[in-house]
């Protein structure tokens, strides 16, 4: 269905704002189930003009949302600016964990490019990277989803929960919250903490992670041919991820430039783009992820258990090359 998406309201000008991205690739006749039927849904949310029924907590017109990266933010936008509940929505980049900085200006130089385009204020915060390595002293070799997770969720809420509150705002919400790749709970518990230091603020809890919002993410971001990003971000990922290329004969992980180390540079599929986040290969790589973070920085360990590694294969093609790693 390659339907233009119907004007919307801005959040932040109350006037009407042409988005000009679509559903991007028709789905093809194989198309798993789920894709079908969360497609189905957004054809018929698009036929009744698109006005979300998103419901935002009690008493929240205003909303701060962190970023991570464009691609996560594309479907939480559209949902968020097409709420008749909501006012206003500001887009906030605070990422001190992204490295390097060539890795960091990209994903933050597209966010920002990609609000402009939507006419909705970005936030662009400091990159405090030093302090994050502060934070993070210790976990250095925690594995994903770990304690030096929840300290990166919290050094970023924090930060984000205070300009909310110095600058008025009802609640704060975060885009990491729509990646399958991240644990929902840990995130929003990151979130609701920081939160609840002050008494006019709410942290916005939301089922971000449905098929439909995944689809839609996938199909926002093919249609804006946005950059795929190969690890999640910090120089413990990079690492990590890099480690277990090394071990499966794959090429590194590629900053920048037309070229992705592995698979495609851009977004362009939304069906293969979201069947590589399909929850049960998100789960199955992570139920073997704390059997590399117990070698901690012994490195003949490390090489041995990385071997684990392999189920994060996500697409492999006939020909036996591999696909599809870089979609975090």
């Amino acid at each position: 269905q390659n339907n233009e998406l119907p004007t919307l309201m801005s959040s932040t000008t109350s006037t009407s704002l042409e988005l000009t991205y679509n559903e991007g690739t028709t789905l093809p006749s194989n198309a798993p189930e789920w894709a079908v039927a969360a497609s189905e849904r957004i054809r018929e949310k698009r036929a009744m003009g698109f006005v979300s029924d998103l419901c935002p907590p009690d008493r929240v017109k205003n909303v701060l949302l962190h970023s991570c990266c464009a691609p996560c933010s594309g479907a939480m936008v559209e949902e968020m600016c097409s709420s008749p509940a909501i006012d206003k929505v500001v887009v906030f980049f605070y990422n001190p964990n992204i490295h390097p900085r060539k890795e960091y200006e990209i994903r933050k130089e597209e966010n920002k490019g990609f609000c402009k385009k939507l006419g909705i204020e970005f936030v662009d915060c400091d990159y405090d990277s030093d302090y994050w390595y502060k934070r993070m002293k210790g976990m250095e070799f925690d594995a994903e989803r770990g304690n030096r997770c929840t300290e990166c969720f919290d050094m970023r809420m924090e930060r984000t929960a205070l300009y909310a509150h110095e600058n008025s705002f009802d609640a704060i919400a975060t885009t990491n919250a729509t990646s399958r790749w991240k644990d929902s709970k840990q995130v929003d518990d990151s979130g609701a903490r920081c939160a609840a230091k002050y008494e006019d603020l709410q942290y916005w809890t939301h089922d971000w992670q449905s098929d439909e919002m995944t689809i839609r993410k996938y199909q926002i971001s093919a249609n804006e041919k946005f950059y795929k990003q190969e690890y999640c971000g910090c120089s413990y990922s990079l690492r990590d991820s890099n480690d277990w290329r090394k071990a499966n004969g794959i090429p590194k992980i590629q900053i920048g430039g037309d070229t992705a180390g592995l698979g495609d540079r851009y977004f362009s599929d939304p069906i293969v783009d979201a069947q590589e986040e399909s929850q049960e290969v998100v789960d199955e790589f992570f139920a073997q992820a704390n059997e590399i973070a117990e070698a901690g920085g012994n490195r003949k360990e490390r090489k041995k258990r990385i071997e684990v590694y392999k189920s994060r294969r996500k697409d492999e093609a006939s020909d036996g090359v591999t696909n599809g790693l870089n979609n975090w």
